[in-house]
């Protein structure tokens, strides 16, 4: 509660500066005499580089500079443009742009898009608008792709309420995750890592399917997910989100910033979580989800010259406490055990520091440099019943980036170089497992792009990591327009990851299985390719966008993780015969009529791997994946309505036939259906919503195996597939001041 306190206590001092700033509205008059907003509308201080534009209901936040006569001009495509002088004493205005009728242009305005493809782009890449993150509750990254059909979240065991994404039918580890470009969530970061990003803190995300570019790394090979933050000098001034659902979670959001002069802006964040209550619908004696104590905090600043010069800079603390396992009041002894219940304690500390600057040389407007900085300390303490884990990471990141165009823009060279070091430092019952891994590397990237049809984006990095040696990384990018409406995009490379046994596979502490390393685990290597189809068709004057996609990863080297061979073992071991996932999709998005989005998406997965001399399908994975979604609007956005089906595919469970009767499961686990759907209602500055998650209230059915004794040999909560939360309704309130 300190921590609340004292954030706010910030976020009302950085509030104090709003009466310094200009806030307004733009607006014109249609036939009726009626005011509509004008979004993209300039603002800015006369004579002065200090501007901003409106937002998407036509707001303006403006910074008062420091003179005795403010003058205001405000301007748009087709619009008489107005200049005005503002007492320095008023804060808030109301504008109205008048049509000129001397001009013979047509100005044609739309509604942004929530997500949508980046057509300029050679990698196929979908972009999540802090718009689309609004249709769900979005308390943190987990829960931000209830809408999104490529990449799929479930919990990865029944106690420690870790989530992990999927992409392109594989774990997220093969995915790589950057803030703003800057590689983050590895190593110990990877288990829980989902829940550390708060929702309302994105105004962004990007997923580049496939091989990614090689500026930023060799570690990504299905793909890659670039999350961007709220920054200092965006048209947002202050927010407030309070969230609460049935299950008692209660999630607290604030942020506010200024900018100090004409320079220099800074920005705070601040989240908190807690889950106190706990809840055992399943009446397993076990949780259902873990009590959660999140606080977090960033503190962003960016600065720029107007010169050439921009840089920016922050960093963030994050402190967890994880409590789960048995029900304290339910509990009535285990046997040999009789003394203690089992407990699940998982405390995280982490601290990170970011810095990003860039250049852009004056006498050649199209080479730029860029620097990129960052440290990260993680220290997790973990205990699951019996079971202790701890672990220590210390990583940092260095990137150098060289970047020339051609006038023509038909040649674009981007060259660097880079430095990561991670020092790990773990022990897992009582036994250490400390390595360092240092990885200096030079990339280079060509786009060649001769016209508005072809763009070929070759290129390749050299890694030279201290304990495997050298990583080559060639990878390539083709994008074709076959006409106006249609896009082909192919890709081909490599990526390479380090094996992070314990922090990677920690909910099988959750579980009486004994850990069998037959090899120790050094790093994976993989081919992936992609081909996919864009192609747009207009129906009633309206876009229907089909996506047409087939992605194939094939590894070299892999750390298998087998969970078939032994009910009583989890063995790690190197790859030995074949392992391969392909992913086929097929998705369209329309607009039958104003306001009205309707997204539907099929996605086929087969991902099979040599377990032993047998090659199996990959456990506790659905082979496919059906999503509706549909979002309504009112006029002007008064009310909004957003809802999602999502159809999941039956999957194989490992056997358990050596296991007794009553902890035995079954082969195989059966598709289910879930709804999710969220009601909105806008009032000027403030969204009030309601909604509701797994409205069919598909439960897993014995997520625990041998829950009645924990101790034994029989004990696991790894073996999950399915939801282990019935339904949950939740309302909150967003308060955004511009």
């Amino acid at each position: 509660m300190k921590f609340i306190f004292y954030s706010l206590l910030i976020l009302l001092l950085y509030s104090n500066n709003f009466s310094q700033n200009l806030k307004g509205k733009v607006y014109e008059l249609d036939d009726k005499g009626e005011k509509i907003p004008l979004i993209g509308t300039n603002v800015f201080w006369e004579g002065t580089q200090v501007g901003t534009i409106t937002d998407e209901e036509g707001f303006f936040y403006l910074q008062k500079i420091d003179s005795d006569h403010l003058h205001l001009v405000v301007s748009y495509i087709g619009y008489e443009p107005v200049d005005m002088e503002i007492p320095t004493d008023l804060d808030t205005i109301e504008i109205i742009l008048s049509i000129n009728r001397e001009l013979k242009e047509i100005v044609v305005t739309g509604a942004s898009l929530s997500k949508f493809i980046d057509e300029l782009d050679a990698k196929q890449t979908e972009v999540i608008t802090s718009k689309e993150l609004l249709k769900a509750a979005c308390c943190n990254l987990s829960e931000s792709f209830t809408t999104n059909a490529s990449v799929d979240v479930q919990f990865q065991d029944a106690v420690t309420g870790a989530k992990q994404i999927q992409l392109l039918g594989l774990s997220g580890l093969y995915t790589q995750m950057l803030f703003e470009n800057i590689p983050t969530l590895k190593g110990l970061g990877s288990t829980f890592g989902l829940g550390y990003i708060p929702g309302p803190w994105m105004t962004s995300i990007s997923i580049s399917k496939g091989a990614a570019s090689v500026v930023n790394g060799y570690e990504s090979i299905t793909g890659q997910i670039n999350l961007e933050y709220k920054k200092p000098d965006d048209l947002e001034r202050f927010y407030f989100n309070a969230f609460q659902s049935s299950h008692f979670k209660t999630d607290l959001n604030a942020n506010a910033a200024t900018h100090l002069n004409e320079n220099l802006s800074t920005m705070l964040l601040a989240h908190a979580d807690f889950n106190q209550k706990s809840l055992d619908d399943n009446h397993d004696m076990f949780k259902d989800q873990p009590n959660v104590k999140q606080f977090s905090l960033i503190n962003r600043w960016k600065y720029q010259s107007f010169k050439g010069y921009e840089s920016q800079f922050g960093v963030q603390i994050l402190n967890e406490e994880r409590r789960g396992g048995q029900m304290p009041d339910t509990y009535s002894g285990s046997i040999g055990h009789d003394d203690h219940r089992y407990e699940m304690n998982i405390d995280t500390k982490r601290y990170d520091v970011f810095a990003k600057n860039g250049y852009v040389f004056d006498d050649d407007a199209y080479t730029s440099v860029g620097l990129i900085l960052n440290a990260q300390w993680h220290n997790q303490k973990s205990l699951l019943g019996l079971r202790q884990y701890n672990g220590n990471q210390k990583t940092f990141y260095a990137n150098l980036l060289f970047q020339t165009k051609a006038e023509d823009d038909i040649h674009n060279v981007t060259v660097g170089g880079s430095f990561a070091f991670d020092k790990y430092v773990e022990s897992f019952d009582s036994i250490n497992y400390n390595r360092n891994e240092s990885r200096p590397g030079i990339f280079a990237e060509y786009t060649y792009s001769p016209s508005n049809v072809l763009t070929i984006v070759p290129g390749i990095r050299f890694d030279f990591h201290n304990l495997f040696g050298t990583f080559f990384t060639p990878r390539l990018h083709i994008k074709y327009n076959l006409d106006e409406n249609t896009t082909i995009r192919a890709s081909a490379g490599k990526g390479f990851r380090s094996v992070n046994l314990f922090a990677e596979n920690l909910n099988y502490l959750a579980s009486s299985r004994e850990f069998v390393i037959v090899d120790k685990p050094t790093y994976e290597e993989a081919w992936n390719y992609g081909l996919n189809l864009t192609r747009y068709f207009s129906i009633n004057d309206r876009d229907l966008r089909l996506t047409v996609e087939y992605y194939r990863t094939d590894f070299l080297k892999q750390t298998v993780v087998d969970v078939y061979s032994d009910v009583r073992k989890v063995s790690f071991y190197n790859l030995n015969g074949e392992s391969f996932s392909n992913n086929y999709q097929i998705e369209l998005t329309y607009q039958p009529i104003d306001r009205f989005d309707i997204s539907t998406a099929f996605r086929f997965t087969d991902v099979k791997s040599n377990y032993g001399k047998q090659l199996l399908i990959k456990p506790l994975s659905s082979k496919y994946k059906g999503l509706l979604t549909l979002s309504y609007s009112t006029l002007e956005s008064g009310w909004l309505f957003d809802s999602s089906f999502l159809l999941n595919g039956g999957g194989k469970i490992p056997s358990t036939e050596q296991n007794p009767i009553e902890y035995k499961e079954k082969k195989n686990f059966p598709a289910y259906l879930t709804i999710n759907a969220q009601i909105t209602k806008k009032i000027e500055m403030v969204d009030v919503y309601l909604g509701v998650e797994n409205l069919t209230n598909y439960k897993q059915n014995n997520p625990v195996i041998s829950a009645d004794d924990p101790f034994s040999d029989y004990f696991d909560a790894s073996m999950i597939w399915g939801p282990i939360d019935g339904t949950k309704f939740y309302i909150g309130i967003r308060l955004s001041v511009l």
